[in-house]
């Protein structure tokens, strides 16, 4: 039977320290939280691995220092309030909440919200571009996918000086991102590439063209 506990201490060490993860509270949260119990039971055995586990549908878990430097640069704090969108099966939300936010879960799939519900996250279902409005403004938002455009409905979710991070995807290349807010728009800056599945839901709009 793998030993899970090590595994976790191995992803602490091997995985995230590595990848310029510093907040102390981040690490000590992802080495808390047991990642394996937000995993498919058939792909368990990758849970600890530094790659995208397959949820299905196109989504994916985040690979754990690709998050870990997401939410290392978002510096969560306790008491803050934190919005995940496309939370799928829960394991960013359980994070967050081992640090102490108030944290709110949102995901347009059924499925993987009940997967979230019965790992002990309880999650809103409803789409993902929306938000969850009727309990924000949030200090922070993490969308826990990669996405090409932010929704102007989710940035007004924020609070003034809120912070925003998630993986920016163009031309097929994603990019792990943090978003400040000011003046009513988003700023992004840009911080290395990673493996990050799309969500549903954020694609660019497409320009308006006509052929001869």
């Amino acid at each position: 039977m793998q030993d899970y506990s090590l595994a976790r201490r191995a992803m602490v060490d091997s995985q995230l320290r590595p990848e310029a993860v510093t907040d102390r509270n981040v690490l000590a949260a992802m080495g808390r939280v047991e990642r394996e119990r937000f995993v498919p039971e058939s792909a368990r055995a990758l849970a600890y691995f530094d790659r995208p586990v397959r949820l299905g549908d196109g989504r994916a878990m985040m690979p754990p220092a690709a998050l870990g430097r997401l939410l290392s640069e978002l510096a969560p704090q306790a008491g803050e309030r934190a919005l995940v969108v496309g939370s799928g099966t829960g394991y960013a939300a359980a994070v967050l909440k081992a640090i102490g936010l108030e944290v709110v879960a949102v995901e347009a799939d059924q499925r993987l919200a009940e997967a979230a519900t019965a790992a002990g996250i309880k999650t809103e279902v409803g789409p993902l571009a929306d938000g969850w409005a009727k309990r924000g403004p949030y200090d922070v938002m993490l969308l826990d996918g990669a996405f090409e455009d932010v929704p102007t409905g989710l940035v007004k979710q924020l609070a003034p000086n809120g912070r925003l991070a998630g993986a920016f995807s163009d031309r097929g290349v994603s990019r792990l991102v943090i978003g400040s807010v000011a003046g009513g728009s988003v700023s992004l800056r840009t911080i290395v590439d990673a493996d990050v599945a799309p969500l549903p839901g954020f694609s660019r709009p497409q320009a308006f063209t006509f052929s001869l």
